[in-house]
């Protein structure tokens, strides 16, 4: 059966549409031009830095901006194929990403990983999930579960009112849009309390999102704070 239905319906890549050997994953020429982050990386939010070391590194808007995460961690820089996949998972309904793209978090996000930790997305406010259908941070939050073994929930995190868009605004803008918006759900807290938690959002740009999520895990009681997303915002040179 599974080899019918791959004769009438072969496996595309994600990107281009074209064939590919397997489901959920790129074309030789896609993957080759999708900027994955490899090598040296900020420790806090993932940016790609250059050179080598072999010190824990952080990129110059990490030393100045204070995160209230410990570490971070991206799979793929948001720009060219990494911003159009980034946009199809978010905005056109191509949920088919997710499971791929947990592979990519997966594999720069497994040192992160501590005893009894729990997966938490970024939640989104209920008008705006009901207008997208889904939350593209809890279909990546299930899959990088799955990947690394983690518990995992779905509704820890809630935004009980909604929250401007952040297009368009500056970085301190968005600290003040965001700031408080997102709470830990009342019966959700004992999930969290003395646990390390790892936030999962698809794009991380000023990081204002993941502070405002970061600090309500605080406030739950959580040991450690992490953040994982699919693609970082680095700023051109």
């Amino acid at each position: 059966m599974q080899t019918l239905v791959q004769l009438m319906y072969p496996p595309r890549c994600l990107s281009c549409g074209g064939l590919v050997e397997t489901d959920f994953g790129l074309c030789s020429a896609c993957w080759r031009d999708t900027p994955f982050i490899a090598g040296l990386s900020c420790d806090q939010c993932g940016v790609p830095l250059p050179g080598q070391s072999d010190r824990i590194e952080h990129c110059d808007e990490c030393l100045t901006v204070e995160r209230p995460w410990s570490r971070g961690r991206a799979a793929i820089e948001y720009k060219d194929k990494g911003r159009r996949l980034v946009l199809a998972f978010k905005h056109g309904d191509r949920q088919d990403i997710a499971k791929p793209a947990a592979k990519w978090m997966a594999r720069v996000t497994r040192d992160l990983v501590q005893d009894d930790m729990i997966i938490v997305p970024v939640p989104l406010h209920l008008h705006r999930h009901l207008s997208r259908r889904y939350n593209q941070s809890a279909l990546l939050a299930e899959a990088l579960a799955h990947e690394l073994d983690l518990d995992w929930c779905p509704d820890a995190l809630q935004r009980p009112r909604p929250t401007p868009t952040l297009d368009g605004k500056s970085p301190s803008e968005r600290f003040e849009t965001v700031s408080g918006r997102i709470t830990v759900s009342a019966d959700r807290e004992e999930l969290l309390r003395d646990r390390p938690v790892l936030i999962v959002d698809d794009v991380l740009t000023s990081g204002a999102t993941l502070s405002a999520a970061s600090e309500a895990c605080w406030a739950a009681g959580a040991s450690q704070v992490f953040v994982s997303v699919m693609a970082r915002v680095a700023k051109g040179p």
